[in-house]
């Protein structure tokens, strides 16, 4: 499975053009939120047109609650708090963040982090993909020496074979832990992306830069 990852568009189309042209045949595409930066919901619709392809897609903690209303209205899969499975590949969605210093539009505490992804995991089976705005605490989350991820995502990380993450603008790039992949590709407002190539226990990645 191909599949194109972006997030943090912060409302700056103006990449994604290039990035799905850069990217060539792909099964999906994968937006792990922050689609506009704090509105309007109509940035999140102008984004979402863009894509021919199957999209799946969680809101970021910039955005507000309007956005999670366009992106159940869409063609887009809604995935914050939702299972998809394609094929033999079951995706879990985690929209927003854990509490930041901000007071962004989008923010859960950890516990009720925690008794989102529990029932999620429960319902999944097969290879499992979790889109998440937010990373998991001590991976790819270091802004300033300090490790800002989310504490409930950690718990859960081992359970996916693979968890596309953002948030972390600082934090571009891939990580392992066990036998889970990570990935942040990056600010898309930047130019950046990611083309993960998912096959059943091998995931491979090449960063995209337009």
């Amino acid at each position: 499975m191909r599949i194109l990852a972006l997030a943090d568009v912060h409302g700056d189309h103006s990449h994604i053009d290039s990035l799905l042209e850069m990217a060539g045949k792909i099964d999906l595409a994968v937006i792990s939120g922050d689609l506009t930066q704090f509105g309007p919901a109509s940035e999140a619709e102008k984004i979402l047109s863009m894509f021919d392809v199957p999209v799946l897609a969680v809101p970021g903690n910039c955005d507000p609650k309007e956005v999670m209303d366009v992106l159940d209205s869409s063609n887009v899969v809604n995935l914050h708090n939702a299972v998809e499975k394609i094929d033999d590949v079951t995706f879990i969605g985690l929209g927003g963040s854990c509490p930041t210093p901000f007071n962004t539009p989008f923010e859960l505490e950890e516990d009720e982090i925690e008794k989102i992804l529990e029932p999620l995991f429960e319902a999944a089976e097969g290879t499992i993909v979790l889109l998440s705005h937010t990373p998991p605490k001590g991976l790819l989350d270091d802004v300033g020496g300090e490790n800002v991820g989310s504490t409930a995502v950690a718990k859960f990380f081992d359970r996916a074979k693979l968890v596309i993450c953002a948030h972390i603008h600082e934090a571009r790039g891939f990580a392992r832990s066990g036998d889970t992949f990570l990935v942040n590709p990056g600010m898309a407002a930047q130019g950046y992306g990611a083309l993960i190539e998912l096959d059943h226990d091998n995931v491979s990645v090449v960063f995209l830069e337009d």
